[in-house]
């Protein structure tokens, strides 16, 4: 019995590559978070740039408005698996919600690779690769730079993005661990700004007027961070309170290189577009792909904000 076992899902496993192989050329559907974000634009660079070496096959970008649209990140989900398409780069909103639209792929002998967070372990089955920045461990830098700028003890903010992403739960979660295990800093929040400057702006004036003793302040992803920077400034804060932002978009640059922020964590996002093509073309053409790879992040200050490292990553 164990032996038919083992046979049927190798069986099982031939066709769902046969058909994968049967696939190859034809539309590859690249599905993130949101369109409207120089992050997830990034992430489009450098898609659209190994679709060059990607030969008979085309590519199509597309997210909801807001990170925080997650039903209609499913729809696009579901769309892509209706068109028929021949694999799914997908940057999940939610680690729930997408599971049963990546399941429909999985039925449909469509590939996804993920890319920036992850789904709950319900959905491992139905992706064959995920690239992202380790988030914890990028939270832990973020974390380090924070109290090697602070010190021990005292106030800091935390001010965060859309609660449950995969990314925001290792970034946050990492980051707050280390600042309880290496500190005795008080943490304030965390505040959600669902992905939106305008909301990061309010919420971040806030806290600075709520806690004028405040000594720090995190800004987890590219727009949390740049309404912080923002409210830093228009308060008059700036280089008074000690900012650590996420992500390196031109703004965030601009914040670093004046003093408002003093450092930012910065993936490759480029290198998630890019090697998410790369990887989900290998799976659809029978090649063999790492269940995970890092892509890496890089802390970005004022002393190595124009190296070639640092612009290697920024946007």
């Amino acid at each position: 019995m164990k032996k038919l076992s083992i046979l049927s899902a190798a069986v099982a496993m031939c066709a769902m590559f046969s058909a994968y192989a049967e696939a190859a050329g034809g539309e590859i559907a690249v599905i993130v978070k949101t369109a409207n974000s120089n992050y997830w634009q990034n992430v489009q660079k450098g898609a659209t740039a190994a679709m060059a070496d990607a030969k008979g096959y085309t590519m199509t970008f597309q997210g909801p408005a807001a990170e925080s649209a997650i039903a209609d990140e499913v729809n696009m989900v579901e769309n892509a698996v209706n068109r028929h398409v021949a694999g799914i780069v997908l940057a999940p909103s939610d680690p729930d919600a997408l599971v049963p639209a990546m399941k429909k792929a999985w039925e449909a002998h469509i590939p996804v690779v993920l890319i920036d967070s992850t789904v709950s372990d319900s959905g491992k089955q139905y992706y064959q690769s995920f690239l992202s920045t380790d988030n914890a461990k990028a939270g832990e830098l973020c974390a380090k730079a924070m109290i090697d700028r602070v010190g021990q003890t005292g106030k800091i903010a935390v001010m965060s993005y859309v609660p449950g992403a995969g990314s925001e739960i290792g970034r946050v979660g990492g980051f707050r661990k280390y600042i309880a295990a290496h500190s005795k800093l008080q943490i304030v929040g965390p505040f959600y700004s669902q992905s939106q400057m305008a909301n990061a702006l309010n919420q971040t004036t806030d806290v600075l007027s709520a806690n004028p003793d405040l000594k720090g302040i995190f800004g987890a992803n590219e727009p949390t961070a740049v309404g912080m920077g923002r409210a830093l400034q228009q308060s008059g804060k700036g280089g008074k309170v000690i900012a650590i932002g996420f992500d390196g978009n031109q703004d965030l640059q601009g914040f670093v290189r004046d003093g408002t922020i003093q450092a930012i964590a910065v993936q490759s996002s480029y290198q998630m577009g890019y090697k998410g093509i790369q990887t989900l073309v290998n799976v659809i053409e029978r090649k063999p792909v790492p269940k995970q790879v890092d892509t890496g992040v890089l802390l970005v200050e004022k002393q190595n904000l124009d190296s070639s490292e640092a612009k290697n990553v920024l946007y």
